[in-house]
């Protein structure tokens, strides 16, 4: 049975014999439907408005990058690995947000130019093969997933346009499902190991990138292990509400927090769209670490007891990678607290988190800030 099938059988006489025909009627159905976003079934009328479209920018399929981390923690960045990190993963972020902004434009403004950019990105991305190549490092590896995740996004919210072409469909598909796959293979070999970054925030990252993949080309495979992820995710979560893996980077201990949280909230609402009550999984753990950023990032001090060190965030107005999942979430759970959050942010676009956040969730959260609660 797929991990989506969750269903619950009274063990007794008929209700039993009834319950596993209703099983047999509802699975077939399951196994046919499409897959849903969260930005799917929301109409936008096109317009004319231009869009400024950037050149095309032909990347390798290789990717040669390394960490930029100088301690045992990885709490600590080098400058100069860093400023080596930059260099090198730059050109392949700015093709991601390249897409997302695109993706973006056509989102807020209908613009049909801002979606043909957008095709015309993703079509060359795909027939230069970009990611689909040799990853040089683990950060390399990380770098393919967050920035396909992005544009897996991007292609979801540009999908129901009209604009795409059957050609441009099966082109952009394929890529993007080659370059998964090899995300996939990673992390389950790393499991196999044992390794850190298929236990923290990177399993749930990857997670995110193959689950929006899965439903971008209703692969109900690929959609079943993203999904997975989040409850491999939502396991680690104590009663406090803290991560395990994600408080032992020291300084960066809430930063990490927060960096979970934000995969974990968009993959629980790919479940919620697909029929699953994903943010009631396991007690509503994930509102045990929602609250627990929520707090952090007004006052740290959990953070700092717990690890011994001064934390490095908050350090002002939250910034887009740390409260940008908060749109989604109040649309869930109206929280006064985390909308004045929210409301101090200077942006809400993530590109690993494939741009803005659904559009029609910015009424749920106006609506959670006047007082509703």
């Amino acid at each position: 049975m797929r991990f989506a099938a969750k269903c619950r059988v009274k063990q007794s006489g008929a209700g039993l014999v009834l319950g596993v025909l209703s099983l047999l009627l509802i699975l077939p159905i399951q196994a046919e439907s499409k897959l849903r976003s969260p930005w799917d079934g929301h109409a936008i009328k096109l317009t004319d408005l231009p869009y400024a479209c950037p050149a095309i920018v032909h990347l390798s399929a290789d990717l040669t990058t390394s960490g930029f981390y100088s301690d045992s923690k990885s709490s600590v960045i080098d400058p100069e690995k860093w400023k080596a990190y930059a260099a090198t993963s730059g050109p392949y972020k700015d093709l991601g947000n390249r897409i997302v902004d695109a993706a973006d434009a056509y989102q807020t403004t209908g613009s049909r130019n801002a979606v043909d950019c957008a095709l015309q990105h993703m079509d060359a991305a795909a027939k230069d093969g970009v990611f689909t190549g040799k990853m040089s490092s683990n950060q390399a590896y990380y770098v393919q997933g967050w920035v396909i995740g992005a544009v897996a996004i991007a292609y979801l919210k540009v999908r129901e346009s009209g604009l795409v072409s059957v050609d441009e469909q099966k082109t952009i598909l394929a890529w993007i499902e080659n370059v998964v796959a090899q995300s996939e293979a990673y992390f389950e070999d790393h499991r196999k190991k044992s390794s850190g970054d298929a236990q923290n925030n990177h399993l749930y990252w990857a997670g995110v990138e193959v689950a929006a993949a899965g439903i971008a080309a209703n692969d109900r495979k690929l959609f079943d292990w993203g999904m997975e992820t989040y409850q491999a995710g939502i396991s680690q979560i104590q009663p406090d509400g803290s991560l395990p893996q994600e408080m032992r980077r020291g300084q960066r201990a809430l930063h990490y927090h927060l960096y979970a949280l934000a995969p974990l909230v968009y993959l629980a609402e790919f479940g919620e769209e697909n029929g699953f009550r994903s943010y009631a999984d396991r007690d509503y753990a994930i509102k045990k670490l929602a609250k627990l950023c929520i707090d952090g990032l007004g006052d740290n001090s959990f953070f700092v007891k717990a690890t011994g060190i001064p934390q490095d965030t908050p350090n002002g107005p939250p910034a887009a990678e740390q409260i940008s999942w908060a749109r989604i979430y109040l649309g869930r759970f109206p929280d006064l607290q985390l909308a004045k959050l929210l409301d101090e942010a200077k942006s809400m676009s993530y590109m690993y988190l494939g741009g803005l956040p659904p559009a029609h969730l910015s009424q749920a959260e106006t609506k959670a800030s006047g007082g509703t609660l």
